[in-house]
């Protein structure tokens, strides 16, 4: 059992049941599943928790295609072929163990000591896979076929897993974890988030920015709405020009607008939104 708790960090503001289910997930060791909307905070809070307690992070990116043996780790055949017929390498030829590399989750059952293992948007594999990888992050080991060797973990990590909540999650993969909702921010505490990322910021842009925000965020048929990430970005591009006067945000500028639209059909109907309410600036 690990005494270190997580408070939140300077550039990650937490709320009070996200920081008890953090901490108790360390305490039981439990895999921690985060599910939200893509901008969150889910994959930022694995980085805060690694910084704050002194962890490595190793993050494993899941993709549709993944193979679990892929996130545990890789026999290189192609480079053993090559050594055997060049003969060039200082590696034993003989000895598979020497093209074995791990991958993910064994970098983070090897690692000398206690790490965060993010998991990201475990969502893009299918059921198998993620269900078989929860074998594996319970007895904390796995094989590796090749050599017939059992590699046990020689601490086990704090687990944090994150959903975008495209597709459901099997019930006996949602049963094994520890599982917390993280919502979009509520303007309050979007605040909070600008104000731990511009501790100098004026408060007349830092209000009308955010409302400007969120009424961006409510325009119709956008594919990827802006996220916190976004707002950060924006606020960052607007605090470097020197002409830019914050107080007239809401009154009459509209600034970067691809800062926070990405899409470029989701840019095109800001400019629409933009251009109906006379905002514009060239």
């Amino acid at each position: 059992m690990n005494n270190q708790s997580f408070k939140g960090s300077s550039n990650y503001v937490l709320d009070e049941e996200l920081a008890k289910i953090v901490n108790i997930s360390m305490t039981l060791e439990m895999p921690l599943l985060l599910k939200g909307e893509p901008g969150t905070g889910k994959t930022m809070l694995a980085h805060a928790v690694s910084e704050t307690l002194g962890m490595n992070l190793i993050v494993l990116n899941v993709k549709s295609s993944m193979k679990l043996v892929e996130a545990l780790y890789q026999y290189d055949t192609l480079t053993r072929l090559n050594d055997s017929r060049f003969g060039d390498s200082a590696r034993n030829v003989a000895n598979i163990g020497d093209y074995i590399k791990m991958g993910k989750i064994g970098q983070a059952f090897t690692a000398e000591q206690r790490c965060v293992l993010l998991i990201d948007e475990i969502d893009k594999a299918d059921s198998d896979f993620q269900d078989d990888m929860l074998d594996v992050l319970d007895q904390m080991q796995f094989d590796i076929i090749e050599t017939d060797e059992v590699i046990s973990a020689k601490t086990r990590p704090v687990i944090i897993i994150t959903s975008n909540a495209k597709k459901d999650l099997s019930d006996p993969f949602l049963g094994r974890c520890n599982f917390h909702h993280i919502a979009f921010p509520e303007p309050s505490m979007m605040r909070r988030i600008v104000d731990a990322h511009f501790p100098d910021i004026s408060g007349t842009l830092a209000k009308s920015a955010i409302e400007l925000f969120y009424e961006m965020r409510s325009i119709e048929a956008i594919e990827k709405k802006p996220a916190t990430r976004e707002l950060i970005n924006w606020l960052r591009a607007q605090q470097a020009d020197p002409d830019f006067r914050g107080g007239e945000l809401l009154s009459r500028e509209i600034p970067y607008l691809g800062v926070l639209f990405k899409k470029s059909g989701d840019y095109r109907k800001s400019l629409e939104f933009v251009h109906q309410r006379g905002r514009f600036r060239n």
